[in-house]
């Protein structure tokens, strides 16, 4: 398959409100839209690291510069048979993970599009729904938290997240669970915490979560299996898996019982793909994350999740929970509460807004041959 073209959009995407976690506050989201071209072939694909270099070191400015100067000019006018060829080339580049997501991912969407079948059935998924929960940031108080975690319950999701940080943790876990002593809940720590902390994740042990995601530094393995022999509570990596060589350490090292794969941070589908079935070899499940992308790229994710080692409800979430209103026509929806169907037709069903992404778009730039 010939790659003639990659148009490269940096794009500016509002959120119906401001996203807090350890990191910091987001109100808008920064990403990186790319429209490969085969042919007569197109396909879009996102890959989303955020305005600023806070939950890893790239940024979307410098993805999208990236893609443009260094990865693009070496891809375009060349024939690309499989992926695994394509990914030995950008192995040349260290690090840039979602630049070199934007690449893999565009080989997978146009071989997707070119052999008219869903993206999840040619990276060997079998499953037509995918199940969603639901995450919520650091709120302005406990109570407007417990109000939206009860709206969400009653609409049926089937777990919950909870963004947690120094001053927003123990305390708002304990109260969480005082009102919901079965449900399942985990905690999402972004590398917020050290090894110091030991005593809160004890006490935070003694509240049945489900995992506690990322909770030291993003590079961290071996702090994480320390850890995770100190707690009952399975540790779940995010940021510390970074690529295949990181997932193989972790579980040689015991770092970790559980991994959330994303795509852009593991350098796109290869790569995630080869995760998940390496996880799968080892007894470890694992689900999908995600980066609060446009629908072009929850499109992506939800194909991810069809493959069989996706075992816990998926960060995969409908348009409306985050834009006033997404960039595709259709936006994704829920075909019932958390749950999201899969695509039936060729590569994704959620069609780009060209207008609606013009409107949005920061800078473009085109690479041809």
């Amino acid at each position: 398959m010939k790659i003639d073209r990659l148009d490269i959009h940096h794009v500016r995407l509002p959120l119906i409100k401001p996203w807090r976690t350890a990191y910091g506050e987001d109100a808008d989201i920064e990403s990186v839209l790319v429209k490969a071209h085969s042919g007569d072939v197109s396909a879009w694909v996102e890959t989303t690291p955020l305005a600023e270099p806070t939950y890893c070191n790239e940024w979307a400015g410098g993805v999208a510069h990236t893609i443009e100067q260094i990865l693009a000019p070496r891809v375009v006018g060349r024939e690309w048979d499989t992926p695994e060829q394509l990914n030995e080339m950008l192995g040349t580049f260290r690090g840039n993970s979602f630049a070199k997501a934007g690449i893999d991912n565009a080989w997978w969407a146009l071989r997707a599009t070119l052999e008219g079948v869903p993206l999840g059935r040619l990276l060997g998924g079998q499953r037509t729904e995918i199940a969603s929960g639901h995450d919520f940031g650091v709120e302005d108080t406990i109570d407007i938290l417990l109000a939206e975690i009860q709206d969400a319950i009653d609409r049926g999701y089937p777990r919950i997240k909870l963004k947690i940080k120094r001053g927003w943790d123990l305390e708002v876990v304990q109260a969480v669970r005082k009102h919901w002593q079965d449900f399942t809940f985990h905690v999402d720590c972004n590398s917020g915490y050290t090894l110091d902390d030991v005593d809160l994740f004890k006490q935070l042990d003694k509240l049945h979560l489900a995992m506690f995601e990322q909770p030291l530094g993003n590079e961290d393995l071996a702090d994480h299996a320390e850890l995770q022999r100190q707690v009952g509570t399975p540790v779940c990596l995010d940021e510390s898996v970074r690529n295949l060589w990181s997932a193989r350490q972790a579980i040689k090292l015991g770092s970790c019982r559980m991994i959330n794969i994303k795509p852009g941070r593991v350098g796109g589908l290869t790569t995630a793909k080869a995760i998940h079935d390496l996880a799968a070899e080892h007894g470890i499940p694992c689900w999908v994350g995600g980066m609060l992308e446009s629908a072009i790229g929850v499109g992506i994710l939800v194909e991810l999740a069809t493959l069989g080692n996706f075992t816990y409800p998926n960060d995969v979430i409908a348009s409306k929970r985050l834009y006033k209103r997404d960039i595709t026509d259709p936006e994704v929806t829920e075909c019932r509460v958390g749950w999201i169907s899969a695509s039936k037709g060729p590569y994704t069903d959620f069609v780009p807004n060209e207008e609606r992404i013009a409107s949005q778009t920061i800078r473009k730039a085109v690479v041809t041959a």
